[in-house]
């Protein structure tokens, strides 16, 4: 079987990157921007660092803001308008997960205008054009959308959401600079770092894996264990640590894809809104026990990555042990929540763990589960 490596064209990387970005639109010609991000990057002066740079330049931008924390399929509608009234010729995507996404979905549609309808983009959908060109700014450390394949829109009258997989979709360039990620609040930086650790987590497990995806995974690990205690306590060290570690868990996972951390975290997301990186962060303990018997020698090389001392001497049931207390920890250390109590109500089990067993990442998980394995996982952390 032939293994397959989709990765940006060009990545910029290192503090003040963001300076490239009107030299590379220059380099390919190209004359006015489609902005996009979010209210609250605008609100505080984030995205104003990047329009500056554009201002500076002598270039053209318009800014499209309809964006939420979990984008729908009516910000994507609204977007594909704008960017069509707008007479830009690329997109400079700034913020998380939610912005990029965006701004993929936008730019997929603009160029395969038969796919308008959103819904149908879920899963690997036919397109047969490369997207508007998308430069892509992450302003948290976690999502890593900048070099991914993948985004995620909620479709908020079914309460679920859907993810897209189309190689056609993932940013012409990726400018990760930490300066742009200093502001990020304490909570959110946390959040987005154990989403990060979950992506590279998940993708050294998943059944896709292969020796140039590991590698990425745990060096991705070793990283973002080693930087996110930093980050939240917005140190710069911290701050570049973690821009480099969720870049490459992201180079990663794109390319071999997920497991039901994700599944049940996306019907979390759909359902009460709950933040991603949160919701991920107290299921991967969990769901990780629930794996482990899946997952061969794995765990004593997480555990490895993760700082833990002594893993060659340690039996497997020891080392397994040891990997899921050593992201227990991290999570505690940086003020995630231990369990669902305040989030997940009981009336809604079934339907969360349905969603779940339908989600796109669902066939990845390294053990094969059910809908009631799936709600049993839910009902543990309750």
């Amino acid at each position: 079987m032939a293994n397959r490596i989709v990765l940006n064209e060009t990545s910029h990387h290192g503090a003040g990157a963001i300076h490239v970005i009107p030299a590379e639109a220059k380099n390919r010609g190209f004359q006015k921007a489609f902005v996009c991000s979010d209210p609250d990057l605008i609100q505080f002066g984030v995205t104003k660092k990047v329009t500056d740079v554009l201002e500076e330049a002598g270039m053209a931008y318009e800014i499209y803001s309809d964006i939420k924390t979990n984008p729908t399929i009516e910000n994507v509608q609204s977007g594909v308008a704008a960017f069509k009234a707008s007479g830009a010729d690329y997109i400079i995507a700034i913020g998380g997960g939610s912005s990029m996404d965006t701004a993929k979905a936008v730019g997929i549609i603009i160029t395969n205008p038969e796919f308008e309808d959103v819904r149908s983009l879920e899963g690997v959908a036919p397109t047969k054009n490369p997207c508007v060109p998308i430069i892509a700014v992450p302003t948290t450390a976690g999502t890593a959308a900048e070099v991914t394949i993948n985004y995620v829109i909620t479709d908020t009258e079914k309460k679920r959401k859907f993810v897209c997989v189309d190689t056609h979709d993932i940013p012409l360039i990726a400018v990760v600079d930490p300066d742009m990620m200093a502001s990020m609040p304490k909570g959110l930086t946390a959040a987005t770092g154990m989403d990060a650790l979950t992506h590279a987590i998940e993708g050294y497990i998943t059944k896709g894996a292969w020796e140039m995806t590991d590698m990425f995974h745990l060096k991705a690990i070793e990283i973002i264990s080693g930087s996110l205690r930093g980050a939240v306590a917005n140190t710069p060290e911290g701050r570049e640590g973690m821009a480099l570690g969720q870049y490459i868990a992201g180079m990663g996972f794109s390319n071999v894809g997920l497991g039901i951390v994700h599944s049940m975290a996306h019907s979390l997301g759909a359902v009460y809104d709950t933040p991603h990186g949160v919701a991920n962060a107290i299921l991967l303990p969990t769901v990780m026990e629930y794996n482990a018997p899946c997952t061969g020698e794995k765990y004593r090389e997480i555990a490895r990555a993760m700082g833990v001392k002594g893993v060659d001497g340690m039996s497997q049931e020891e080392y397994r042990k040891a990997a899921v207390d050593a992201v227990k920890k991290l999570s505690a250390d940086v003020g995630i929540p231990a369990d669902l109590k305040e989030i997940a109500k009981e009336k809604d089990l079934d339907f969360l763990s349905e969603s779940a067993f339908a989600d796109a990442c669902r066939p990845g998980n390294p053990r094969d589960t059910s809908v009631q394995e799936i709600k049993e996982l839910y009902q543990a952390l309750m």
